[in-house]
């Protein structure tokens, strides 16, 4: 059986975008093979978050996952920090990559131009280092992720055939998979920018109510063409809300566009208003009930224990293979 992995870190409330790009791909991932999720709360400490915010938003992500239908038989859900093979992991695996290739990845250049050089942390720089060691840790060959993370799977497939080509098929060769539609739901506000726990006016947040959830989608960025059309170029509020739409109703893109052929934004954005409160709204009350009852402490001890099983063994393969001595 292949072992699928993904991980989001808990650096801020969950967004519809997390739901429809990660969360609900990760549910129906969970039938093709044993999924490892974890809660990337190492991660999270590469830019400065208050300890109850990191608690809290750690909570909550499992309690969602639970809520979004992933069942606790089928996929192994933990925190990153619970498995300590994680860190030790990378700290071999940083020997084998090249600080040439961790200074070009995008997300480092990206949030490091917006800081000043003395505040840029290693943690923040060394990223694709420990997410490469999440990724070989469990011997996943599916890596499901957004567009965003795609360059640091091709990173961990580089570091792969180099640590194999010096040692031996010690490491299973991942590959990621990103949804089709849904991948990058974008910012309402903003629809050029993805849509990212940060942005109040332009993120939907799980935990919304759905009155604000309503009144975010009425007033999101759109155009004068005023008609229902995807076209990301030209149109891309539109193509936004038509994604989202799409993606919790299941109508294609055509269909979409004759349902409102002839009717103005305002329709239409009632509509996906209906499409995301029906669907968030419930899944509200089940995350609460599943915080309520306690669930989520024994979720993360059932998850823990069997990623540990799993990562134990690969990094005891990985120190056997480069020689570290062990009785």
């Amino acid at each position: 059986m292949d072992h699928i992995l993904s991980g989001i870190k808990p650096t801020g409330q969950l967004t519809l975008g997390n739901y429809i790009g990660a969360i609900n791909k990760f549910v129906k991932l969970q039938d093709s093979g044993e999924s490892f999720l974890f809660i990337a709360d190492l991660h999270a400490l590469t830019l400065p978050i208050e300890p109850e915010v990191l608690r809290t938003n750690s909570r909550d992500l499992a309690a969602f996952y639970l809520a979004a239908g992933l069942d606790p038989n089928k996929s192994n859900i933990f925190l990153q920090s619970d498995v300590s093979a994680h860190a030790e992991l990378a700290i071999i695996l940083q020997n084998y990559l090249y600080m040439g290739e961790l200074s070009r990845m995008t997300q480092f250049k990206d949030k490091s131009s917006k800081m000043k050089e003395e505040a840029i942390g290693l943690g923040l720089f060394a990223y694709p280092v420990l997410m490469a060691a999440d990724i070989v840790l469990y011997d996943s060959k599916v890596i499901p992720v957004g567009e965003d993370q795609v360059q640091h799977v091709e990173l961990a497939r580089d570091l792969v055939k180099r640590f194999n080509n010096r040692y031996g098929d010690v490491l299973v060769m991942p590959r990621a998979e990103v949804n089709k539609v849904g991948a990058r739901i974008m910012s309402l506000s903003d629809p050029t920018k993805k849509m990212s726990k940060s942005d109040p006016k332009g993120d939907i947040y799980l935990k919304d109510d759905p009155a604000v959830m309503r009144k975010k989608i009425m007033s999101a960025v759109t155009d004068m063409e005023a008609h229902v059309h995807y076209d990301p170029e030209k149109q891309p509020g539109i193509s936004n809300l038509m994604t989202i739409l799409s993606c919790l109703t299941g109508k294609s893109f055509d269909e979409i566009e004759k349902e409102f052929e002839g009717k103005g934004y305002g329709d239409f954005k009632r509509a996906v208003a209906d499409a995301v409160v029906n669907e968030l709204e419930p899944l509200q009350q089940r995350a609460k009930q599943i915080i309520d009852s306690g669930l989520v402490d024994e979720v993360l001890e059932k998850g823990a224990k069997r990623a540990n099983e799993i990562a134990s063994g690969v990094l005891s393969r990985v120190q056997k293979a480069i020689g570290l001595y062990h009785k």
